[in-house]
Parts: C-alpha cells; structure tokens; sequence
C-alpha cells in the first residue's frame, strides 16, 4: 500500500502543479482583459469628457445667443420702427431706456405744436421727427452685437 500511496501523492502533485500552471495562466489572461478593459474605460471616460465639454459649450454659447437676441435684437428692431414711425415723439428713447432725451424729444415736439400757430414751431416739429427718423434707420442698420454694446451696454443716448 505504500507504493500505492506514493503513486497517489505523485498524481496529487501532478495534478497540483498543473492547477497552478493553469491558475497562473487563467490569472494572466484574467489580468490582460482587465487591462484591455480599464484602457477602453479611459478612451470612452475621455471621450465623454470632451463631449461633454463640447456639449456644455454649445449650450452656453446659445444661452448667450439667446439672451442678446431677447435683450439686443428685439429691442432693436422695436426702437428702429419706433425711430421712423413716431420719431419726433422720443418713444424710440423711452424703449431703450433713454426717459431724459426721450422727454426732451417728446417735450420739444410738445412745444412745437404749441408754437405751430406762429410758424416757427412746424420747423421744431420737423426736426424732431427727422432726428428720429435718422436714429431709426441708424438702429435697423448696425448688427445687433453693434447694436447692443452701443446702446443698451454702452449707452449712448444720442445718434
């Protein structure tokens, strides 16, 4: 029985060595998939970044469009149609904000009603109305960057 033991403890060595030969291998394929995958977490981790980023930075971008186009252009557009139409009564001024030289604008017309009667008012009336025609028109024509840093960012109430 003795050789049989012996027998036995060989095959057990055996089969000992090759479960660790095939531990050994199972681990190093284990440790090179786990390598290939942690690589393929870093690309897509940085590529989700940089999407992100982008993303990000087209929503602010558009944020900031939208918000010029709400404050900028529409007031833009309103004050310039404003200008041409009633001109001479300052309400283009009174849109962008301007409440003095829209009041002189609305005063001096005011005035030149009353003084109408007389002769000379109908030239206060009427210069009132091309300043405001030329302010108009001056409003329609710069682009609404321009237009923003100029009169509602710059404010510059006159021409």
């Amino acid at each position: 029985m003795s050789e049989e033991n012996k027998d036995l403890g060989e095959e057990l060595n055996d089969m000992i060595g090759d479960a660790k030969e095939s531990a050994k291998r199972a681990g190093e394929k284990i440790s090179q998939k786990t390598s290939e995958f942690a690589e393929d977490a870093k690309e897509k981790a940085s590529e989700f970044a940089s999407e992100a980023k982008e993303t990000a930075k087209e929503f602010s971008d558009g944020a900031r469009e939208a918000y010029q186009n709400a404050t900028g252009d529409n007031k833009k557009i309103l004050a310039g149609i404003l200008g041409i139409i009633f001109g001479g009564l300052g309400v283009h001024k009174f849109v962008l904000g301007y409440s003095k030289e829209g009041g002189i604008m609305l005063g001096l017309t005011l005035i030149g009603i009353v003084l109408s009667c007389i002769g000379i008012g109908v030239f206060v009336v009427w210069i009132m109305g091309i300043i405001g025609f030329i302010e108009g028109i001056i409003y329609l024509t710069k682009s609404d960057e321009d237009f923003y840093n100029t009169y509602q960012a710059g404010k510059k109430p006159w021409f």
